[in-house]
This record gives structure tokens, sequence and C-alpha cells, in this order.
């Protein structure tokens, strides 16, 4: 498979490295040639071509920024005609969209739900025309320990305003909130809080930005949620709490129907395979 990468920043470089084995020598493409070749040389074999290039690829992943990912389906699409075009921006109804519009072959969405070196973790799929090549990908992103498991993009991208903007939001608005807080006085709950928030703000703000934009209301519902506490008599608090726990148990309830998914998909797999 010939692979090029489109966006050398963490995620692309995480998408080269774990998909170099099941690829000849991959190429990575972005904005800053420099950025491209520092991730090349962390890529075995990996080589650097240009944003313009007219070489024609099996598969063109796009590890893009989210508010760009549209017009890099547009202008990649001719590259992956005879192959397929897949893209790891975080966002999915609008790649989506636009591959459909353009892309003559195979194309896919993956969200790795996780920043790389927190890998492996879990990774959302949307099969947009899913074929050999596409599948490949699954397989290989699979195979190094993450959990692929399918969705459709308006069940991802409504999910990602609570799990993204919303938690990002209830991390950072703790760790203004809290300040500076001498770690012996942290608690069972308090501790864990400050952690989230320093995991997020070892990010750059312009991708959580990008988020906060592209899947809005989850802020929104988070501060809302505070305000109510806040001002809240015990009895109103009592009964948001109860609310609370309600919430996170209808959660955990969620967890033994996508084991029996994960069943079936294997067992499908497995009958695929004979």
């Amino acid at each position: 498979m010939k692979l090029l990468v489109v966006g050398a920043g963490e995620m692309g470089r995480w998408a080269a490295q774990t998909l170099r084995p099941v690829s000849e020598r991959v190429a990575l493409a972005d904005t800053n040639p420099q950025t491209a070749m520092d991730a090349a040389e962390s890529v075995v074999d990996g080589r650097v071509v240009p944003l313009d290039t007219d070489e024609s690829f099996d598969c063109v992943v796009l590890a893009v920024p989210i508010p760009v990912v549209a017009d890099a389906v547009a202008e990649y699409a001719d590259n992956a005609a005879d192959g397929a075009i897949v893209d790891v921006s975080g966002v999915m109804a609008e790649p989506l969209s636009a591959m459909a519009d353009v892309v003559d072959g195979e194309y896919a969405s993956f969200h790795p739900l996780f920043a790389p070196p927190r890998g492996p973790g879990r990774i959302a799929y949307v099969p947009g025309e899913a074929g050999p090549t596409v599948e490949r990908v699954r397989e290989r992103f699979a195979a190094v320990g993450n959990e692929v498991f399918e969705t459709t993009a308006s069940e991802h991208d409504e999910a990602m305003a609570s799990v993204q903007t919303g938690a990002h939001t209830a991390a950072l608005a703790y760790a203004l909130a809290a300040g500076d807080v001498d770690e012996r006085f942290h608690t069972p709950v308090s501790e864990p809080l400050s952690e989230l928030a320093r995991t997020v703000t070892e990010g750059e703000p312009r991708v959580y930005a990008d988020i906060r934009e592209t899947f809005p209301g989850g802020a929104d519902a988070v501060a809302e949620a505070a305000s109510a506490l806040a001002a809240a008599d015990r009895e109103a608090f009592a009964g948001l709490f109860e609310r609370a726990g309600e919430a996170v148990d209808a959660e955990s309830r969620v967890e033994p129907d996508r084991d029996a998914a994960d069943a079936r998909a294997e067992s499908e797999d497995s009958t695929t395979d004979d």
C-alpha cells in the first residue's frame, strides 16, 4: 500500500508510524516543511512530498485541523482515485459528506479518542465506502491494541459535544476555579480532576478551540449545570445529585450491550475469514 499522510503533527505522525508496517515507504506532507521533515525522520523510510504533489497513492490519510478537513478532502481526492481516502481529524459528518461528493473509491472516517502518547485506546469508525484498503487500515489500528468500534457520523458528532467540549470545559473550569492548591490537601475527587486539567493544558489551545467551535453546546451545558448546582437549596441540590447518579448509572448500563456487539463483530469477522 502506497501511503500519503497529510498533516505531520502529533496525530499525523501517529498515523504514519502505525500504518508503516502495512505500507511501502510512507510519504508525509505539511504546511510547514520542517514539521514534515521531522515527522518523516520518525517513521522508518519516511519521506516528504510537497502539499501539491502530483503522485498517486493507494491511501491518503488526512490528519489536518478540523476547520480545513473538507477542503483537504477536495484537494486530495484525485490522488486517492484508485484507492482510499480516510481522515482522523476528529469530526465525521463534514468530511464524510465531502468524501461522498468527490471521492471515486473507498473512503472512511476514523477518530482516535485519545492523544497519541496515551494510546492505545478506542477509535470511532464510520465506513463511508469501505473496501480492502479501508479494511486494511482498520485492521492495523486494531492490531496495535486499539478498540475500533463502528458508529455513525451523527452519533459520533453528537457525543463529542459532551465527551470533548463538555469534558474539556469542566476540567479547565475546575482548574481556573481551584487555582494553585497545595497537593497535600488533594482528595480522591480533586486529585484526578487536577490531573485531567493537566492533561488538557498540555495540549494546544488551537486544537481545543477547534473542538469547541465544531461541537457547540457542551460548554453551555456544563455552565448551566454548574450554575444550577451553585444556586440550589438543599432539596434542589439533592435532586440534582440524584439525577447525576442516574446519568452515571445509565452510562454504565450501556457497557454489556457494547460487549455483546463486540462479540457479534468478532463472530462475523471469524466467519468472513473462513
